[in-house]
This record gives structure tokens, C-alpha cells and sequence, in this order.
């Protein structure tokens, strides 16, 4: 796993350089600096109300436990999360492996840590999926698109299978689930999952209650709506007006492209080639399609590095002080 993330690591840096390369770095750059510190404040500002709408997702499915995070633990959880997913040379699951170890970290038993997360995450993916069509949808509505529609709807298919095994593994092949889950975690430098016990029945308790699901997934879809219009807001300030159903359009098939490719840390490289043919269909050029990736991009490290920095704090606290110190262990 870490030799697969390396090499494609180094693939997308490459392709990411030849793209800022032949596209002019010094015009892209300019359409950053045109956006200027506004432009990404905004664009931080909204993503903070989608991490708050994915936290109050994760505590939904989670469901009830002992020593449950609050609200405000939960996006932290989901702050640290991403800046590990989105910053560190991991495949774009190592994030959760570290919120659930925090978790470990502080007395919430490890099999609820687990399947809160991984439940969390199937919720996410299938949101993800309903997200991307909808996109299809607006896409097929508005003429445009031709070999693009095609394509996405591979990537679609392809998303709607892992999803779908994903989801037969929790449900039939916890085994198999669980041997996977250790092996991941042990590439990660974490052996605590082969300690799980009462897996199954914690992860089939976050499923058996139809309205927590449902409030979980619409938590999440309001969290994806809100990344369409975070890309109109980042192209408004770099001088491209859009409407808010194209800004949908470029925002889930870009989220498509992103997780299929999950081996390839932070996606990058293949982030910005995609926003520029996805971007084509609305006239949009190459150079402020780059930019509005590394707005992106510069929104999650500023974001992202303060995460970094926070999960280190709190691994520094041992697991034994933390469970003695009570129910205060979570903001």
C-alpha cells in the first residue's frame, strides 16, 4: 500500500507539473493572487459549515455509545480527518483511521469507534454517488457534455460496485471485512485493529434504525449541495460567473473523479486535469480551471496543517490519563 501510494503520489505530482508547466504557471498564479485573501476566506468559510454538516452526519449514523464525542468532538474528528486525507502521502482513508484511533484514545470502545466511522464513510460514499448523478442529471439536461456524460457515467458504475462491496462485506463477509481492516491498519502503523471484538453487532447497530440513516445521508448530500456552490464562489472571484447547477455539475463529477482514484494521495495532479475537461463544457479555460483547483488546494492547508498539528497534540495524551480524567474528554 505505502509502495502503490508513493508511486502514484509521484505520478500526479508529475502530471500536475507538466499541467501548471503548459498551461502558463505565472497566469494561473495571477488568477490566485486576482482572487486574493477574500476570495479564500470565503471559500474557507463555507467549507467549515460542511465540515459541520458531515460531523453531525458521522454522529447520527454513530448512534449512541459510551463515552460519545459531543457535536464539537465530532468535528474535530472530522477536521483532522480531512487534513490527514488531504495533506499526508496516504491513500484517502488514512484519515479515518486516525479519528477512530483518537477515539480509541480517549475510552470510546474500539468495535463503536469502528463502525461509527465505517458507517459513516458507506453513507458518505453512497451520498457521493446520488450527489454525482444528480450532476449526470444536470449535465444531460443542459445538452452538453457528449463523451463527458459517458465517461462519468463509468465512473459512476464503478463507484456504485465498490459501494456495493463495501456493503456486502460489512453485511455477510465481516471476516473478510475485519482481515481487511487489519491489514490496513497494521500498513498504517496501527496493529489496535486486530483487536476487535463485537464488530458486526456495532456496525449492524448503526444500520438498524431507517430514520438514522436517513438523517445521516441528508446531512451529508446538504454537504456535497454545498461544495457546488463553494466552486461558484471560488470562480466568482476568479472573474467566472456560473450558475449555481453548473457549479453542481463541475463539483460532483470532480468528487467522481477524486474517489475513484483514492489511491493517488490528495489526488493530485489527476484533480486538476479533471477540472479542466469537466470544466470545457462551460467554456470555462484550462488556466481558471487550474486555479480553481489550487484554491481549492490552498484552502485545505490552511485548513488543514492547524489539523495536522491538533492530532498530534492529542496523541500525545496517553490513553490512561485521558479515561481517568472522566466525561470531559471531548469538547
Amino acid at each position: 500500500m505505502k509502495i502503490g501510494a508513493s508511486v502514484a503520489g509521484l505520478a500526479g505530482l508529475g502530471l500536475a507539473a507538466w499541467l501548471l508547466a503548459n498551461f502558463g504557471l505565472v497566469r494561473i498564479l495571477d488568477l490566485v493572487g486576482q482572487a486574493g485573501s477574500s476570495g479564500i476566506a470565503a471559500v474557507i468559510a463555507i467549507h467549515l459549515v460542511q465540515i459541520a454538516f458531515s460531523a453531525a452526519g458521522w454522529r447520527e449514523i454513530a448512534g449512541p455509545m459510551a463515552r460519545r464525542p459531543t457535536f464539537g468532538g465530532y468535528c474535530l474528528l472530522r477536521w483532522i480527518r480531512e487534513g490527514v486525507n488531504n495533506l499526508l502521502p496516504v491513500v484517502q482513508i488514512g484519515g479515518e483511521f486516525v479519528a477512530t484511533r483518537l477515539m480509541r484514545r480517549r475510552a470510546v470502545p474500539l468495535a463503536a469507534a469502528i463502525a461509527g466511522t465505517v458507517a459513516d464513510l458507506t453513507i458518505e460514499m453512497v451520498t457521493q454517488i446520488v450527489f454525482t448523478l444528480f450532476g449526470l442529471g444536470l449535465l444531460l439536461h443542459g445538452g452538453g457534455g457528449g463523451g463527458l456524460f459517458g465517461t462519468a457515467a463509468g465512473f459512476v458504475l464503478v463507484a456504485v460496485l465498490v459501494a456495493a462491496a463495501f456493503l456486502g462485506a460489512q453485511w455477510f463477509g465481516v471476516a473478510v471485512f475485519e482481515r481487511g481492516l487489519t491489514r490496513i491498519g497494521r500498513a498504517l502503523g496501527w496493529a489496535g485493529t486486530a483487536q476487535v471484538e463485537g464488530l458486526r453487532q456495532a456496525l449492524l447497530g448503526c444500520y438498524r434504525r431507517p430514520p438514522r440513516v436517513l438523517v445521516a445521508a441528508c446531512w451529508h448530500g446538504m454537504s456535497w449541495l454545498l461544495g457546488g456552490a463553494e466552486v461558484c464562489l471560488a470562480l466568482h472571484f476568479l472573474g467566472r460567473d456560473i450558475n449555481i447547477g453548473s457549479g453542481m455539475v463541475i463539483e460532483s463529477l470532480g468528487q467522481a473523479v477524486k474517489a475513484a482514484v483514492f489511491v493517488v494521495p490528495a489526488a493530485v495532479g489527476v484533480q486538476e486535469g479533471s477540472y479542466i475537461v469537466i470544466c470545457h463544457v462551460f467554456n470555462i479555460s484550462p488556466e481558471v480551471a487550474i486555479a480553481l483547483s489550487l484554491m481549492k488546494r490552498l484552502r485545505e492547508v490552511v485548513l488543514g496543517v492547524p489539523g495536522l498539528v491538533t492530532w498530534r497534540l492529542l496523541s500525545a495524551r496517553g490513553i490512561g490519563s485521558d479515561a481517568q480524567r472522566g466525561p470531559k474528554v471531548w469538547p
